[in-house]
């Protein structure tokens, strides 16, 4: 079936995305939580904290079925019941405040075995100092994966990860953004096509990531520097809870919880009114923090 050949390839991403996390660490070992859902499938979480890079880094792997609720097929604007749905989803928040923190997540959902079916996911990336020629980096080697299946897909997907990956109480973004994409498939494109793309973006994760950590896992920082940390996971946390819509609809259709919330960082805090001073490396980060910033075609 094809939805086990899905799940079955994005294990194997879950997989290959451990063993190249615990290298880059040099310390740390996730541990492996295999879990069941009550109502169908279940999933394998794997987090690794107090690493000697990564303070908290989770990577989940999940293949669940059952019934949807009527709250969750009025969302979805679907009568069918019967779902199945797979996927591989990380957050990693590192140590030392120059290294970047980053969301990925790869995703196949269908109703009444397949009469409904598409792919999702993306992949976003928060620094809490932003280096704007990481940021082009990050933009460059992501449009690289899209390019192969589409050319129109990376500024597609760029806008929709701006607006996704928006804090409106804020009036910020979340950090630098990068793709965001929901529903491939769903209007009559081919699911091959969107089921290699999906793997294409999971497969070259630790590519596009870990030479961000190489380059800064070992700088040196101030107590300035993690008290800006704490702030900008804040924010983070912030976005995870009030807006993400794989949180929610895990709340709501009982999924794991542990495992849920697994994307919110180790440590945060909120300080009230607080505003960075004019010229610091701080101020010039929160003025980076606005949608359809041409990461491509800045001169840094």
């Amino acid at each position: 079936m094809f939805s086990e050949e899905v799940a079955a390839a994005f294990k194997k991403i879950q997989d290959k995305i451990i063993v190249n996390l615990e290298k880059e660490d040099g310390v740390g070992e996730f541990i492996v939580d295999n879990w069941a859902r009550q109502g169908g499938g279940g999933g394998i979480t794997r987090v690794l904290e107090n690493g000697g890079v990564f303070e908290k880094a989770g990577v989940n792997f999940s293949a669940v079925h059952g019934e949807l609720s009527n709250e969750v097929r009025n969302v979805l604007q679907t009568e069918g019941k019967g779902f199945f749905a797979t996927g591989v989803s990380l957050v990693i928040h590192p140590k030392n405040p120059f290294v970047p923190i980053i969301h990925m997540n790869i995703r196949y959902f269908e109703i009444d075995n397949g009469a409904q079916a598409w792919f999702g996911g993306g992949i976003d990336l928060t620094p809490i100092y932003i280096n704007e020629a990481e940021a082009t980096q990050f933009h460059t080697d992501v449009r690289s994966v899209l390019d192969v299946f589409d050319a129109s897909y990376y500024l597609k997907f760029k806008k929709w990860a701006d607006d996704y990956f928006f804090l409106p109480h804020r009036n910020e973004t979340r950090g630098v953004g990068g793709v965001f994409f929901d529903r491939i498939g769903i209007e009559g494109k081919d699911l091959a096509n969107c089921f290699s793309l999906c793997s294409a973006l999971g497969n070259a994760f630790p590519d596009i990531y870990l030479p961000l950590v190489s380059l800064n896992k070992n700088r040196s920082f101030t107590r300035e520097n993690l008290f800006w940390q704490s702030l900008r996971r804040s924010r983070y946390a912030e976005f995870n809870l009030a807006y993400d819509r794989g949180t929610k609809f895990g709340l709501e259709s009982n999924g794991r919880t542990e495992s849920i919330l697994m994307s919110l960082p180790p440590m945060a805090k909120w300080v009230y009114n607080y505003s960075p001073e004019p010229g610091s490396e701080e101020e010039k980060t929160q003025l980076l923090l606005r949608k359809d910033i041409d990461w491509l075609n800045r001169n840094v």
